[in-house]
């Protein structure tokens, strides 16, 4: 599997962003990703040393909906978050512009 097939995106929130103080980044994975593959994969794209990889399973919310008198719900996909920490001096920057310190 290809490191980019892992890293799906990164998750940019305020507490992501705070957590880049301490050298933290989250990344959105692939559901079936390990620690290790998340690691080389962050390694080999953002050419930075991971000293940790945290993961967790995020449900997806449920959410109800109304459409012509019909009452329905539906279920948002459900995904995996992944907490890497780099070396500390290090930085990730995403397309030239540092999308984790602004």
């Amino acid at each position: 599997m290809d490191a980019r097939d892992i890293i799906i995106a990164p998750v940019i929130t305020e507490k992501s962003m705070a957590g880049t103080v301490r050298s933290q980044y989250s990344f959105e994975v692939r559901r079936n990703a390990t620690k290790t593959q998340i690691r080389h994969a962050v390694e080999q794209i953002f050419k930075v040393d991971v000293l940790k990889v945290n993961t967790v399973n995020v449900d997806g919310k449920v959410k109800n909906f109304s459409r012509r008198g019909v009452r329905t719900s539906g279920k948002q996909a459900d995904w995996k978050k992944a907490v890497v920490t780099i070396k500390a001096g290090q930085k990730i920057e995403l397309g030239g512009v540092n999308y984790f310190e602004q």
